[in-house]
């Protein structure tokens, strides 16, 4: 079992073949070669590392979720669209039901599967919050995500002509 520490300072077990899918722990694991301290985690809290190991054990089974990242540059960033339509078909159920999350959440998942270097739950939070965006006009993103318009008006349409070009009409 791998002990973590979360940012509340609580402790939680783990089993290693679990965590390993975080690349950032798989590391450690693999420089350290120490398994009886906990694992500082700094910036995730207890209940989104509880989650997130809800999400690892779902997906313990698929050793894919446990390689080192490619080193190939091309194939890193491949952002095509069967790259993407390939995740979405590897989403599952559990996949879809585990990011019916109130935004908060949600946003707190992204952060630490980044941090955690997980990144099968980055890309799943980052296409459920692009689906959040989808079709949506800037007044309604902004409404979405509580985001305040600090530009004057003569700053908008200043944006607004400027990036004309990618407007779909």
């Amino acid at each position: 079992m791998i002990k973590l520490t979360t940012a509340e300072g609580a402790v939680i077990e783990v089993e290693r073949e679990v965590i390993e899918q975080s690349g950032t722990i798989r590391n450690i694991l693999n420089d350290v070669r120490m398994t009886d301290k906990p694992i500082p985690l700094p910036n995730v809290s207890g209940p989104i590392l509880t989650k997130i190991i809800q999400y690892c054990e779902h997906h313990r089974n698929d050793p894919s979720r446990r390689q080192p990242k490619p080193e190939n540059p091309s194939t890193e960033n491949d952002s095509s669209e069967a790259a993407i339509q390939l995740a979405i078909e590897k989403m599952d159920d559990f996949d879809h039901e585990f990011c019916r999350l109130d935004q908060g959440t949600l946003f707190d998942i992204l952060l630490a599967a980044n941090f955690l270097d997980i990144q099968p739950l980055l890309d799943l939070a980052g296409y459920t919050v692009a689906n959040m965006i989808k079709g949506k006009t800037v007044q309604e993103i902004r409404d979405t995500f509580h985001v305040k318009n600090d530009f004057t008006p003569e700053e908008e349409e200043r944006v607004i002509k400027a990036n004309a070009w990618c407007e779909n009409e």
